[in-house]
């Protein structure tokens, strides 16, 4: 990919990554895992048991898959407020991500963060950011702190069609190319930024373009096929990690919910919604190719069990954990060395 070219990786026929069975069947077992673990939350949020806002990544699960696949240990995560596909992408358990829906002790952020601002370092994954396109300066920040201390992680940013329009953004892509930063940005167009249409939104739909002016390559992607966004990440990734600089990549998805749990979504029809779930649905996508490589009903349906069970338990967990204590208000507010802040 040449510097500042720009191209649609699925004009045409779209390149798609080669999975052997396994490969195909932790696809489809991850992807199924986000899904029923979302279809869950929304469930407990009906029930009052997750407050706050709450955002749901139903539809757009092979982007996060496909990324995490094609991505390594070291390299580190940022995302916006609908995180927690992303978090269950990270490796983290289903049970400390719900707990932390729920606000409860046992959450990945002891129950203080919530839905929109979960965070484990640990895994690699620092947040979770409720503050549109906030994530893009502090992802291109990570991105700086691995160059500057000569490690070959890269960073990874997520971000949607709405945030594209944050002038933040703009000024991440002029540093992040002015310094050669291995930074991937992955622009999560699921096509309506809270009520609105992309096409309303900007002058100009193709988002993979937004660095041209930088001379930062772009590529658009079907977001909705988990081996196109393997292919597109690949790619990516070996360019960024080999020191070409940073790459936007644009996945074209689809939300099939709200933009958050208090949205009815009057600004688009059933039709539209249906239409997509029926024909390019990432979760079914992946299951007819599993059938067509001899997998037996049998077995997806053994697949199915296994995560509805562990979501079942992570329910349970969350909400057997206690409340934070008190205390857990002055927890991690400063770091003391010697009696003195650091």
């Amino acid at each position: 990919m040449a510097e500042g070219a720009n191209k649609k990786s699925n004009g045409g026929k779209p390149a798609l990554y080669k999975a052997g069975r396994d490969e195909l069947v932790n696809f489809y077992r991850e992807m199924l895992r986000i899904r029923r673990f979302e279809e869950k939350a929304g469930q407990m949020y009906g029930m009052g048991l997750i407050g706050g806002f709450c955002h749901l990544y139903i539809g757009q699960e092979a982007v996060v898959i496909g990324v995490a696949s094609a991505i390594e240990d070291q390299d580190t995560v940022i995302t916006g407020y609908r995180d927690h596909g992303h978090m269950l992408a990270a490796g983290i358990d289903p049970k400390a991500v719900m707990a932390e829906l729920m606000g409860r002790q046992g959450g990945v952020s002891a129950g203080k963060g919530g839905s929109m601002h979960m965070f484990s370092p640990s895994h690699g994954f620092y947040g979770g950011h409720g503050i549109v396109g906030a994530q893009v300066p502090l992802g291109t920040g990570l991105a700086f702190a691995a160059k500057y201390r000569g490690s070959d992680a890269i960073s990874v940013v997520y971000f949607g069609d709405g945030a594209a329009n944050q002038g933040q953004v703009f000024e991440s892509f002029n540093m992040a190319k002015l310094w050669e930063l291995p930074v991937l940005y992955i622009i999560e167009n699921n096509q309506y930024a809270m009520g609105t249409s992309v096409a309303r939104a900007t002058g100009a739909s193709d988002l993979f373009h937004r660095g041209r002016s930088f001379h930062i390559p772009g590529s658009e992607v079907n977001g909705m096929d988990v081996l196109a966004v393997r292919a597109a990440a690949d790619e990516a990734v070996t360019r960024v990690r080999g020191g070409e600089g940073p790459i936007i990549l644009e996945m074209k998805t689809y939300r099939y919910r709200g933009h958050s749990m208090s949205d009815p979504a009057k600004y688009r029809s059933k039709d539209e919604v249906q239409e997509i779930r029926a024909g390019r649905d990432p979760i079914d996508q992946a299951r007819q190719r599993l059938l067509d490589d001899g997998f037996d009903e049998a077995e997806i349906k053994e697949i199915d069990k296994e995560i509805k069970a562990q979501i079942a338990e992570a329910v349970d967990f969350a909400q057997e954990s206690p409340q934070p204590d008190p205390s857990e208000l002055f927890a991690d507010i400063l770091i003391e060395t010697d009696g003195e802040p650091a």
